[in-house]
């Protein structure tokens, strides 16, 4: 599973701080950057991407790569 390139956008295009999106979202600002870099492995509908997602206004089926993303 891989989180969206919509997600990736909405953090990068967002005028909060990282580690603040992080904080807000209840995780530690190191381990949503290792989600972002593709280190931190993460499952179908993981809470810590639902949490960050929600901050971002994001509705969850956006936080997550679908197999038409894949191609």
């Amino acid at each position: 599973m891989k989180i969206s390139y919509k997600f990736i956008k909405a953090i990068r295009l967002n005028n909060m701080r990282m580690y603040r999106i992080a904080q807000l979202a209840g995780i530690h600002p190191s381990t949503l950057s290792r989600i972002l870099n593709g280190i931190e492995r993460i499952k179908e509908n993981d809470k810590r991407v639902l949490a960050v997602g929600r901050v971002l206004g994001l509705k969850p089926e956006d936080c997550f790569e679908t197999e038409r993303e894949r191609g």
